[in-house]
């Protein structure tokens, strides 16, 4: 990944911004720069007798937004039905407790206008997802807000938003757009757009995957950069934005849109055909998810099943922990809809400065920790707190009627820990058979291989499970002893690292001497650019955003093995990142000319 910077030419000359791809594909046009007000909330007494008058008017402003959003909903629900989820979650935030009663408790206690008391009740919510430190679980704040500025702009007096005007030559740029404006947008045939907030994770960026929408996003200051009509390309891609292209600059990227819309249409008629090289080897690929409502996207995007489910986001959609029965309902669901194809949850991943302080057990209490990524977390939290561990794992076996389940433990570092999670397995196990539960005996049980220590005991440790899934985003910071959130080292944190690539191909080695399967689910397997090196190391197993699954598949159908293998070992003699980027340089264009070409 290429971290957030700007490349600066002489007055009149292109430049090129470089953020985050959070949607694939090209978009050419002109920018329209919309930069909305903030929403500022000073605090105003009101007398005691206003303060119901203040009350309605309130929730007459929540009543509204509801409205809009349900007018939305209707409008597109034929069109948009797996991005219409998403609106649907919005709704419910309308009518949340968290923001409703909260907001209304401020005004009466305290006599003031219902703006300051929903800023205030934003503030407090904020506060406890600030705590969070995984992205995917962080990034839902974004949806709270929305729905939050949603209702103060109808306590100011604004109408309904309007997106008139906009045609397919606009790319607009904002601090943030909401997942409605995204639909919004591509009602109006709007092919893409910039922010300078979200990435990967945000619901707004998994909307714009759904619908096709090209988004570059995570460009900071980028309203205060361009100007509206600038010229520009969106290359999502690599996350690039150029401004004011060159004629040169223009003509390659038109070059490689047309090239990416013949790929997208063979595509279509290649999405649910197997993942298998020229010479005969098959490869799974499954999508990652963290919610029910990207289940649809998965099918779409023809998986081989889930590879990845982030089972966290149950655990702080309520103040309450989800009981047994809430999790079971989940994992039934995902399980049936997807049967026979496998899914794989893994268990709790929390701990750390993950929103622990949410997890209050007996004899339990939450102590901010002096080093929270090499402390209490994932698999060690769990062992901690074994009432939890088999909870979880009492409504996966239960679920496991329903389809082909997979369990996968977090972070496990030695073999210990792991067998201290096999014996309160087989405990759930037999309560459930003296309690006459029906459950499928064979669920299969993993690790995730994400720490330096799980690699260098993977010979031992493949002996104990049924397959191996590496997270590469822990096992790169881990093993290069980098912090990825911190701003003075994110940038050394490098998938092409040859230490990194080592322990891929050690996990490999010692996993098919016991002949296991691995499988890798961090970010860099839907990377179009290090998925071939993945496979050429001899993983056999990609899991990724769904979205990404038909390039991938493509890349693989048009692949021998052997030419892949060749490039693993290419890759293991190189002795610095800079030395793997450019065997890869060399090696894309040529074998991939439709997808990479000559940029």
């Amino acid at each position: 990944m290429v971290s957030s910077s700007i490349s600066v030419g002489e007055a009149g000359e292109s430049r090129t911004l470089y953020g985050v791809g959070a949607s694939l594909g090209i978009a050419v046009g002109r920018i329209l720069v919309l930069k909305r007000k903030t929403h500022k909330a000073a605090r105003h007494h009101i007398s005691a007798k206003q303060v119901e008058a203040e009350t309605v008017r309130f929730f007459e402003a929540a009543a509204r937004a509801e409205e809009e959003l349900l007018t939305l909903r209707n409008r597109f629900q034929e069109d948009l039905a797996d991005a219409l989820s998403i609106i649907d979650s919005h709704l419910l935030m309308v009518r949340d407790k968290m923001i409703l009663d909260r907001s209304v408790e401020i005004i009466r206690e305290k006599e003031v206008n219902a703006e300051w008391a929903l800023a205030q009740a934003l503030v407090r919510i904020e506060a406890k997802f600030a705590k969070i430190a995984d992205p995917y679980i962080k990034a839902r704040f974004n949806d709270i807000k929305y729905v939050a500025d949603r209702i103060f702009g109808l306590l100011g007096g604004r109408e309904s938003d309007s997106w008139e005007g906009l045609n397919q030559t606009i790319i607009p740029v904002a601090h943030d757009f909401s997942p409605e404006d995204v639909i919004r947008m591509h009602a109006k045939n709007v092919r893409g757009f910039v922010t300078e907030k979200g990435g990967m994770t945000s619901h707004t960026a998994i909307v714009a995957r759904s619908l096709g929408m090209v988004s570059v996003t995570g460009l900071k200051d980028v309203t205060m950069i361009c100007s509206t009509n600038d010229a520009v390309i969106l290359d999502g891609f690599n996350g690039r934005v150029v401004l004011h292209p060159s004629f040169e600059q223009e003509k390659q990227y038109y070059t490689y849109q047309q090239r990416y819309l013949d790929v997208l249409r063979e595509l279509s008629t290649t999405v649910n055909l197997p993942s298998v090289t020229e010479d005969g080897y098959q490869v799974s690929l499954a999508g990652n998810i963290e919610m029910l409502d990207e289940l649809g996207l998965v099918t779409d995007y023809g998986a081989d099943g889930i590879g990845l489910f982030r089972s966290e986001f149950d655990f702080f959609q309520k103040d309450m922990l989800p009981d047994e029965e809430v999790m079971f309902a989940t994992y039934r669901e995902m399980l049936s809809n997807l049967s026979p194809k496998p899914v794989t949850i893994r268990v709790l991943d929390t701990g750390g400065d993950k929103f622990v302080n949410r997890l209050h057990f007996s004899g339990g209490h939450y102590r901010q920790e002096r080093n929270p990524a090499l402390g209490l977390r994932s698999i060690r939290y769990l062992l901690r707190h074994p009432e939890l561990l088999s909870t979880q794992l009492r409504a996966m076996l239960r679920a496991s009627r329903y389809g082909k389940l997979r369990i996968l433990l977090p972070m496990i570092s030695s073999v210990d820990e792991l067998r201290k999670v096999k014996v309160i397995l087989e405990e759930v196990r037999v309560q459930l058979e003296s309690e006459g539960v029906e459950y499928n005996s064979g669920v299969e049980l993993g690790i995730m291989v994400e720490v330096p220590s799980a690699v260098i005991m993977a010979d031992v440790l493949a002996r104990e499970v049924d397959f191996f899934s590496i997270g590469t985003n822990d096992l790169i910071q881990y093993s290069l002893a980098i912090d990825r959130n911190n701003e003075f080292v994110a940038h050394m944190y490098d998938p092409l690292q040859p230490a990194v690539l080592r322990m891929i191909h050690q996990t490999v080695e010692a996993a098919r001497l016991e002949n296991k399967e691995v499988i890798c689910c961090g970010e860099t397997a839907g990377d179009l650019a290090v998925a071939p090196l993945l496979l050429g190391l001899g993983v056999r197993g990609l899991s990724m955003r769904p979205a990404a699954i038909p390039f991938v598949k493509q890349m693989i159908r048009s692949s021998t093995m052997a030419r892949l293998t060749e490039l693993g070992e290419q890759a293991l003699r190189c002795s610095a990142a800079d030395e793997v980027r450019e065997v890869l340089q060399d090696y894309l264009p040529k074998h991939y000319p439709e997808l990479f070409g000559d940029l």
